[in-house]
This record gives C-alpha cells, sequence and structure tokens, in this order.
C-alpha cells in the first residue's frame, strides 16, 4: 500500500516543469516569470497563448531590457486559456522546450543576448 502511495506522489510531481520543482517560477496571474542559468535573465510566458519575452535587470538602464522571442501568439483567441503553455529547461542553459499541455505541440525556444540568435520554432505542430 505504501509504494502505490509513493508512486501515485511521484506521478503528481512529474505534472509540474523541472523549474516548478527544482527552482522558483513566479506566477503573476497569466504569466509565470521563468529563471535561466544567466542570474540576470528570465523568460516571461504568457500562459494563455505561448508568448514569450526575454527579460534583463541590471543596476544600469543601459543592460536593463525587455525584448519578445515571439511576436505573435501560437493560438487564436478564442483558444486561450490560463496554463496552456509551460517551458521546460534543457540541458543548454540557452535552450528551452514549450509545450502546449492542450494538445501537444512543442517548440524549441533560445534566449540569447543577441537579438538575430532568439528564436521559437516548432518541434512538433
Amino acid at each position: 500500500m505504501l509504494s502505490s502511495q509513493i508512486a501515485f506522489a511521484q506521478s503528481q510531481d512529474s505534472a509540474l516543469s523541472p523549474f516548478e520543482t527544482s527552482q522558483e517560477v513566479i506566477e503573476a496571474g497569466n504569466f509565470k516569470l521563468y529563471p535561466t542559468e544567466n542570474m540576470y535573465t528570465f523568460l516571461k510566458l504568457d500562459t494563455r497563448d505561448g508568448t514569450i519575452k526575454q527579460l534583463q535587470w541590471s543596476q544600469e538602464d543601459a543592460t536593463r531590457f525587455e525584448s519578445n522571442l515571439n511576436l505573435w501568439p501560437l493560438v487564436e483567441e478564442n483558444e486561450r486559456k490560463p496554463n496552456r503553455f509551460i517551458l521546460y529547461p534543457t540541458q543548454n542553459m540557452y535552450e528551452f522546450i514549450l509545450l502546449d499541455q492542450i494538445n501537444g505541440n512543442t517548440w524549441q525556444v533560445q534566449w540569447s543576448f543577441e537579438y538575430s540568435k532568439r528564436l521559437i520554432v516548432p518541434i512538433s505542430n
């Protein structure tokens, strides 16, 4: 009986992204703020439509910014729901996997200090 309770608890935890089990993800309404391995850089995900912004904080105005990783929502307006999208880190500090928890579609997300190297590309759609 105890082993089945442990297995159930583990399966419940597996629904969370690795960030949500090991690092602090900040939730604010329809948005989640994901830390990266760079202490100054976060990714801000709109969990309803999959849009992501790269945030960099700094003590200096010249290096503080918010920049779009994708300009267009990944789902139509009538399909947007809170917590539809979630980010998963990879072993590459610049790469994440974006998952649509409703239809299973995935995207490769890459943040960078260089604008031309930022991207979101479909893996499966």
